[in-house]
């Protein structure tokens, strides 16, 4: 190849990274002044580096089999910024195929116009599209800290959800709130926290990405006065998995500032157990303690409904492969639970899941239709539950995964399900993903009625995005979603 054509090469990279970079401030501007969530195919751009962008600009040539250059969306958004829009998320990828397949003659400015036109005209500089809404975490173990990252992350624009306090038990000191921090700031699976933090020895704090947060020492959730730190009306999402029935979650309830309790587990008794894009239209004012179900749960449930939803399920069996958990003994020892005294890095732990029940709270329709099991593998992060299903209808795997693709894609399940079909994935390419479950097309078993289907998921950050999911809607977080998916 001539040098001529090697330097060409190199030159359209370089241009579309400068067009790339030049889109880097229009997308902050639009998330910090108008409160407007900017992505492409459900993968956001907001603080995303020059290659991510790059990357997911690629991403949808293999989605729609067209090329998505970054001239296009940056036209779009450049557009977008004269327009005064209200809050609001948009999708500038699907606008941009959108707008390429379809612009009828007219320019950027006037098809935005079209599409964008409940937003357009609506900013107002005082109005984030609701109230602030108070948050506190109870316990800031692996999900505590996840969800801490995610929070302050969503605050930087218009997110209303505002991280208050986090509570953890013993007694305060210098050299404990440095540890607390410096787990926050580094993680072993998950990388660097993205941005700053630092510590208040003195008023017991922490100050995260600019937010101020309260560091609480307390045993007893009931016994915490959350009104002299300024909170109120507040949110505690328990993380302890300390108490899971209505009597124990409803000690938060009895703290002053406190109007809400969200267990990231699986509820007992009448709680209702949330899997966020599924059955979050049960939450109702009166719900004063919720369940995010568990991690299992908002992987599995997702698709089966999408797979009962198409083609009728008829029974079926999950099988979990499970990342080790903080529950397991790293060395061989006592443990009341069956076989989860031997030492997790070192073996595979044949264990209980009562994910396959929970579905049943989720989707009645699959009531008494599943069974299942869990082998914990010496893995600390990302899971995989196998779904072996009869199916009520026949179909074949192209069918099936050509179906699966779309709802990932276009479905209002889209920020649950994702989909993959690249034969050399394994379970570390998909740690940080915000979908609840990830279907490996790759791995899809079709024979009639008999289905096999292989769904990885973030066990901990996957689950941690559903989590905030529940308490955006619970706090009335809810913003105009463009376009509107076919």
């Amino acid at each position: 190849m001539s040098q001529d054509k090697l330097d060409t090469y190199f030159q359209e990279w370089q241009a579309r990274e400068a067009a790339a970079e030049a889109m880097i401030p229009m997308i902050g501007q639009l998330y910090r002044k108008y409160n407007v969530v900017t992505s492409i195919y459900g993968r956001a751009l907001v603080n995303r580096s020059v290659i991510r962008i790059l990357k997911d600009h690629r991403f949808v040539r293999k989605v729609e089999e067209t090329e998505l250059a970054v001239e296009d969306t940056h036209a779009l958004l450049d557009a977008m910024l004269k327009l005064n829009l209200g809050p609001a998320h948009v999708d500038v990828g699907k606008l941009a195929v959108k707008f390429k397949q379809e612009n009828a003659g007219r320019d950027v400015e006037a098809f935005l116009r079209d599409e964008l036109a409940e937003v357009v005209g609506q900013y107002q500089e005082s109005s984030q599209g609701g109230e602030p809404q108070d948050v506190v975490l109870y316990g800031f173990g692996r999900i505590g800290r996840l969800v801490a990252r995610i929070l302050v992350e969503k605050a930087g624009g218009g997110s209303l959800l505002r991280l208050r306090a986090i509570v953890v038990r013993g007694q305060g000191s210098a050299a404990d709130l440095e540890k607390r921090a410096s787990l926050l700031r580094r993680d072993s699976v998950h990388g660097p926290f993205q941005g700053t933090i630092s510590v208040d020895v003195e008023n017991n704090a922490m100050m995260i990405n600019g937010n101020y947060v309260q560091i609480i020492y307390s045993d007893a959730p009931d016994q915490i006065d959350y009104t002299q730190y300024g909170i109120d009306k507040a949110v505690v999402v328990d993380n302890t998995g300390k108490w899971r029935d209505e009597a124990g979650l409803g000690l938060h309830l009895k703290a002053k500032g406190v109007a809400r309790a969200l267990l990231t587990a699986p509820g007992k008794g009448d709680i209702k157990n949330i899997v966020f894009g599924i059955n979050d239209d049960e939450i109702s004012a009166e719900d004063q303690v919720l369940s995010a179900a568990s991690c299992t749960t908002n992987a599995i449930v997702p698709v089966l409904k999408a797979i009962n939803d198409k083609f009728g399920i008829h029974h079926g069996h999950v099988e979990t492969v499970h990342a080790y958990t903080n529950d397991q003994n790293l060395i061989d020892n006592y443990h009341k639970a069956e076989r989860r005294g031997r030492s997790a890095p070192l073996n595979m732990v044949l264990t209980e899941t009562g994910a396959a029940k929970a579905v049943a709270k989720a989707l009645p329709e699959l009531k008494g239709k599943l069974t299942g099991n869990a082998i914990r593998v010496p893995t600390p992060n990302v899971s995989m539950a196998i779904l072996n299903l009869t199916l009520e209808k026949e179909t074949q795997v192209e069918e099936m995964n050509e179906y699966l693709r779309w709802t990932s894609l276009y479905s209002p399940m889209q920020k649950q399900i994702d989909y993959v079909d690249s034969p050399e994935v394994v379970s570390s390419d998909f740690v940080g993903n915000r979908h609840a479950g990830i279907v490996d097309g790759k791995a899809t078993i079709i024979s009639g009625q008999q289905a096999v289907l292989y769904v990885w998921y973030d066990n901990e950050f996957g689950y941690s995005c559903q989590v905030v999911r529940i308490l955006q809607k619970i706090s009335n977080v809810d913003f105009k979603v463009f376009p509107q998916d076919r």
